[in-house]
């Protein structure tokens, strides 16, 4: 029942950060409305004094300048990537980038390890399978492993939508 409610929570852990970002979202919604709002009501007044191509134009130009400042966004965040690893090898960066996937190979061959390395010893000295079995896949190594497989692909399946 324990190894149930990890791997639950575990699964779900991974789509806290979508949950902050649905409420971020609405919020962000609401200003939207509201900057929508102001928009409606200024097209209207300068539509009244003939000013709609005029407004149309300014309108372009705002899109421009957002798009300009998304990408100076992402190259300025893609240049701090960079600065971080100046000066390091090739083979840090790479480790960088290998630091959960790492955890996750390192933690199921440790558990092959251990299963296989319990099962050729029960094996050895004639302990019946279903002991074995139960000694060395216990509540504990379920729990665990439940928790981590949950979380990775957890947040895998999060990410993905």
């Amino acid at each position: 029942m324990f190894t149930l409610i990890t791997t639950i929570v575990s699964f779900l852990a991974g789509g806290v950060p979508k949950i902050i970002d649905y409420f971020q979202s609405k919020k962000d919604q609401k200003h939207e409305l509201e900057v929508l709002a102001a928009q409606t009501d200024r097209d209207l007044k300068m539509a009244q004094a003939g000013y709609l191509a005029q407004y149309r134009t300014e309108e372009i130009k705002l899109e421009s300048t957002k798009v300009d400042a998304d990408k100076e966004e992402r190259l300025a965040l893609y240049q701090h990537d960079i600065e971080i690893g100046r000066g390091a090898s090739r083979w840090v960066i790479n480790m960088r980038a290998m630091v959960r996937p790492s955890i996750t190979y390192g933690l199921f061959l440790l558990l092959c390890f251990v299963d296989g390395f319990g099962f050729w010893y029960a094996f050895h000295t004639g302990v019946p399978f279903h002991d074995a079995m139960d000694l060395v896949w216990d509540k504990d190594t379920q729990t665990i492993w439940a928790s981590v497989v949950s979380f990775w692909f957890g947040t895998q399946a999060f990410k993905s939508k």
